[in-house]
């Protein structure tokens, strides 16, 4: 025993900040909700003047808000609640996003559509990033298990 504290793998799950997560990743994305909003302001033909920014488009700065924080805190929850960082944690969060999204339309059928659309999207990208941020060790070996080897061809000497 060296007395060294044990080392933790790099596998081991570390706990997310979900409601942290939450706040940090609504606040950014109500950002962007103002900067579409305020495109949408701009775009539009009304007698607002600047204040149509607010008054005429700001419920998609709520609406990006909420659809920010909805996602994080549910991918933080479930990795939280699983153990694991993977695609479905991306999966639960994007149909929480989704969902919200399809609210705003006041219909249970294009919430559910937009659950499973964004849901799968955010599923997608989350596996294909699990993919592409392995080191190139892992990706071999994840080729070699995925694919038949290929056996040499035998060349004969005919002489």
């Amino acid at each position: 025993m060296s007395g060294l504290p044990p080392q933790p793998s790099e596998d081991a799950f570390e706990l997310k900040p979900a409601l942290r997560n939450a706040a940090t990743i609504g606040l950014q994305a109500g950002i962007v909700g103002a900067f579409v909003s305020a495109v949408q302001n701009a775009l539009g033909s009304h007698s607002r003047g600047a204040a149509g920014f607010l008054t005429r488009s700001g419920g998609t700065i709520g609406t990006f808000a909420a659809m920010g924080a909805a996602f994080a805190f549910t991918e933080s929850a479930v990795a939280n609640q699983r153990e694991t960082n993977d695609a479905l944690n991306g999966i639960a969060g994007g149909c929480a996003a989704g969902f919200l999204a399809g609210l705003r339309t006041r219909s249970i059928p294009v919430a559910l559509g937009s659950c499973a659309v964004i849901g799968a999207a955010m599923g997608t990208f989350d596996y294909a990033g699990e993919i592409a941020g392995r080191s190139k060790e892992e990706k071999e070996e994840k080729r070699k298990k995925f694919f038949k080897p290929v056996s040499q061809p035998v060349h004969h000497a005919s002489e």
